[in-house]
């Protein structure tokens, strides 16, 4: 394999190899220079003073510079625009009034926290809302200057937004090539660990929770090129990009259906090197893949480099030896089977990769996927309506108990700011209190740990530069470095976003008043207090993530029906595409995402406030394991599609199906609390129904060779299915 394209277990866009082409580099310099490009322009015509307004209008709208498509951009930036203004005038016009002014801290805070009902992609707009409010408290106007003040935040955030809708729609292509990218590399991950599934030094239960996890993370990446890809695809160069998408998602599917007995893989296969081997294939197509995204970063066509040859030749001589020993009458047949099941599944995979490859190469003639398709349910849906936010104003809404909690923490930071016996900075302990504080309490605990480790790195960093290299042209250098690392990192790790905005909000400040020689001391002071009213915050009013889990597995249960119902009409050859198929997978994919995501953060929490850990866990690995069993079948489908008995697999399958199906549906009805026959034939079903199905292929006079196969098949999607109505009353029982 060429050393080349080794590439580290960490995350792909920390690795200098392939940072500078990620979109959070990207990100990072068109932050920059537009921050300091209009900064230094204005500074041209008007003062510091001046300028530094014309700056944070332009930093507010830059906090909702993220990968979108152009439309959407363009509106969640105006939308900026148009609240952080009013955020300004408001809170600068009721500056000269005290009482009034805390009012509307409090009154802002709240209705800013409301607005994370519109899911994540209202978060940044939430906290620009926040910052601009922070910013603007300390500043006591007259009525006509809070004017002239809002005019020139305006002008800033308005120049920022031209700015950035130029450079996106320059660069339109490229943040797709980008976002494609990211996805690829963590498919690449995702068969890193499944490799490790050969090496018997892993756990296979730890190994498997490892796998589960970072699905998750995958499938947010999918859905983000799906969101930047699917859109609008208007020429060759797009057209590239979605036929590489498809093939990404179609190779997914692959090494899904490389899901086998590893237990029993590893006990037939104890003695041979061939566990190594098969490692050793999985290494090498991850490394494949990550090539083809190394390539797409760099807007080249991918070439395959990596040859499999000696790794398959090794699977064949090992076949051939268990098929020897078979033949001297030695138990081999269960190793043999298991064995040659993934060497087909590998090559179905290296054929893919290529496929991948060439994908990236030239446009096809033709991508049958989208012909006339509505994109609609692989995008992500987003609405923008009030009675959205009038539907959670309610105490038991999360978001509602989340608002409230915000606006109380402010309200505390400053009383404590105006009782502190040094010239406290109330803004600062305000902003560190919004940064902190989130709507789930592992989110605070990361966030507050990122913010203090990363504050006082920063003031370490920024009293060095003071002491020792306090030059106007070393200081500016090291601000636009921060500014640069700023956005480049807050998404990617957020402890050195922290450290860098430490360190450029201290730099501003010593260029603005080089005076103060207690300004580090005091904002590490104003931190460490902000941090603390956060931190006692985040017990009051307190959203526990065992209290959402009733809704997220019974969402996880209807959509593995539907599902189920999708995955029979395709296998049983019931439509024409895999488009109803693909949808259903991809919600699957994303309840139990969701549902994942809320087992980590429960795990953050206290001790007394987790439930079920162990039946979560379970629940999400059988339910992955049915996609796994289905991605299966249709491999095997698919590769003796001229041979199948047509008639009697789809007898099996229906079989099959109503099995699993009467299997879920009692354990959704078990979970709405609707009374259920308790499912005791469930486990005993499933191989007459395989049996009789079986049976009848042979009354046909067929010899199939993928029947076994199959069988096997049904039978573990069956027993699966049984366990996760075990698992899902266990869920709600514990609960309870």
């Amino acid at each position: 394999m060429p050393a080349a394209h080794k590439i580290t277990a960490m995350h792909y866009a920390l690795n200098l190899r392939t940072f500078f082409y990620s979109h959070y580099f990207y990100l990072g310099l068109r932050f920059a220079a537009g921050l300091v490009g209009v900064t230094l322009f204005t500074l041209q015509f008007a003062s510091l003073e001046t300028a530094m307004t014309v700056c944070i209008g332009a930093l507010c709208t830059a906090l909702m510079d993220m990968p979108s498509p152009l439309r959407h951009k363009f509106n969640e930036m105006s939308a900026s625009v148009l609240l952080c203004s009013a955020v300004t005038l408001l809170i600068s016009l009721c500056a000269p009034l005290h009482w009034l002014l805390m009012t509307m801290l409090v009154a802002i805070s709240f209705l800013a926290c409301m607005m994370i009902v519109y899911g994540k992609k209202s978060m940044p707009l939430q906290l620009a809302t926040l910052f601009i409010m922070t910013m603007s408290m300390e500043h006591a106007m007259t009525a006509s200057q809070a004017f002239i003040h809002t005019g020139l935040f305006t002008l800033g955030a308005l120049a920022y937004l031209a700015y950035a809708m130029g450079i996106s729609w320059l660069l339109r292509h490229r943040i797709k090539q980008q976002v494609l990218a990211e996805a690829l590399f963590e498919l690449a991950a995702y068969i890193d660990i499944k490799a490790d599934f050969y090496d018997t030094r892993y756990n296979l239960s730890e190994q498997f929770n490892k796998l589960v996890r970072h699905q998750s993370l995958l499938a947010d990446r999918q859905q983000a090129a799906r969101d930047l890809i699917l859109r609008s695809h208007l020429n060759r160069k797009d057209a590239i990009v979605v036929q590489t998408h498809v093939c990404m998602l179609d190779l997914y599917e692959l090494i899904l259906s490389t899901h086998t007995d590893y237990a029993q893989l590893r006990l037939h296969l104890a003695d041979s090197p061939v566990l190594k081997t098969l490692h050793d294939l999985a290494y090498k197509a991850a490394r494949d893949i990550e090539s083809v995204a190394y390539d797409v970063t760099r807007d080249k066509p991918s070439y395959p480099e990596i040859s499999y040859d000696t790794e398959l030749a090794a699977v064949e001589t090992e076949l051939a030896v268990l098929q020897q020993r078979i033949s001297e009458g030695k138990p081999a047949q269960e190793a043999l089977a298991v064995l040659r099941a993934q060497r087909n599944k590998i090559r179905a995979i290296i054929q893919m990769i290529g496929e991948l490859h060439a994908a990236s190469q030239k446009v096809a003639d033709s991508t049958p996927f989208w012909v006339d398709a509505d994109m609609g349910p692989f995008l992500s849906q987003q609405k923008y309506e009030l009675r959205m936010i009038l539907s959670h104003l309610r105490l038991g809404s999360p978001i509602f108990r989340f608002s409230l909690r915000v606006a109380m923490a402010i309200t505390a930071g400053l009383a404590v700011a105006a009782w502190l016996p040094y010239a406290a900075h109330s803004y600062w302990i305000v902003l560190t209190i919004v940064i902190i504080l989130k709507p789930s309490f592992s989110m605070t605990k990361q966030r507050r740990s990122d913010r203090i480790v990363g504050t006082v790195i920063g003031c370490v960093i920024t009293a060095l530069i003071i002491q020792y290299l306090n030059y106007p042209a070393a200081i500016l250098g090291f601000l636009i470095l921060a500014t640069v690392a700023t956005p480049t990192f807050i998404y990617l790790r957020y402890r050195y976003a922290a450290i860098a905005v430490s360190v450029m909000i201290l730099l501003q400040m010593h260029l603005i008043a080089p005076g103060n020689h207690d300004l580090i001391v005091e904002r590490l002071v104003d931190t460490f207090v902000g941090a603390a009213v956060a931190t006692a915050f985040s017990f009051v009013l307190a959203n526990w993530e065992y209290q959402s889990l009733p809704r997220l597995v019974n969402e996880v249960l209807s959509v593995s029906l539907r599902y189920m119902q999708a995955s029979a009409d395709l296998l049983q050859g019931k439509g024409s595409d895999d488009f109803a198929y693909r949808i259903e997978r991809k919600r699957l994919m994303d309840s139990l995402a969701a549902l994942n995501s809320a087992l980590v953060r429960m795990l953050d929490e206290p001790a007394s406030k987790q439930r079920a850990v162990e039946d979560i866990n379970l629940f999400i690995v059988q339910n992955y394991l049915l996609v796994a069993h289905v991605a299966a079948l249709r491999a095997i489908v698919r590769r003796h599609v001229k041979e199948i008995p047509q008639q009697a697999l789809n007898a099996m399958l229906e079989d099959s199906h109503a099995q699993v199906s009467d299997i879920l549906q009692r354990a959704i009805s078990k979970g709405k609390g609707q009374p259920t026959e308790p499912p005791n034939g469930a486990r005993q079903a499933p191989v007459r129904h395989v049996s009789a199905a079986s049976n009848a292929g042979h009354d046909d006079n067929t010899s199939w060779s993928g029947w076994p196969l199959v069988q096997r098949r049904v039978r573990l999607l069956q027993a699966d299915a049984a366990k996760i109505v075990v698992h899902s009353a266990a869920i709600l029982r514990d609960i309870k």
